[in-house]
């Protein structure tokens, strides 16, 4: 379990997500703030417990769809992210313009929820019990939020404008970095998937 873990926090990246809810961070308040990242975790749970429990009936039974193809179209488009985050790093950012009550479904998706994360539910459904993974998940989401409450709060705290330039270009870095990590997963889903429809 912990390994599943470990991969879908990898893809949900909550130091990327930090970054990308930069314009949003400037303009709300701090209590504002968490009340809409729960909200936009609350959706993105239960998006993947959804795609846990009936991803592999969605795709075969409703729309007939080979989960492998899925599999192989998410991996290209994390990898394309993967791409994004290591070239362009920061100035990959999209900048988040609707009302205050939209934003965490804005947030939620594409930030949190996309094709990998939807993937990896799907595969975690394969791996362990609905028990087991429906625990998995909410630990999942939980460590997410918390990390970017931390983080939130760490910021905060530094007092000097310096400091806190020092700890948005460390942030950044910490994007390009998982960008390689992501990327390799992207490329093993691809061929996981090419492997599994044609060997």
């Amino acid at each position: 379990m912990i390994s599943s873990i470990i991969e879908i926090l990898v893809m949900l990246n909550p130091f990327a997500l930090f970054l990308y809810l930069e314009p949003i961070r400037k303009d709300l308040t701090h209590k504002s703030y968490l009340l809409v990242i729960f909200k936009a975790s609350l959706i993105s749970f239960f998006v993947c417990l959804l795609f846990f429990f009936f991803g592999d009936v969605i795709f075969r039974k409703i729309f007939a769809i080979n989960f492998e193809s899925f599999r192989i179209f998410g991996g290209i488009i994390i990898f394309s992210y993967a791409y994004i985050f290591i070239v362009r790093g920061e100035k990959a950012l999209i900048m988040i313009k609707e009302n205050l009550d939209d934003l965490a479904s804005e947030i939620a998706l594409p930030f949190m929820v996309g094709a990998g994360t939807i993937s990896l539910s799907i595969l975690l459904s394969q791996k362990h019990s609905y028990v087991i993974g429906s625990l998995a998940l909410i630990i999942i989401f939980t460590v997410n939020f918390l990390t970017l409450f931390l983080l939130k709060k760490f910021r905060d705290s530094i007092e000097k404008r310096k400091f806190k330039k020092a700890f948005d270009k460390n942030m950044e870095v910490l994007l390009r970095l998982n960008g390689f990590f992501i990327g390799a997963i992207g490329i093993n889903m691809m061929l996981t998937g090419i492997k599994n429809m044609f060997f």
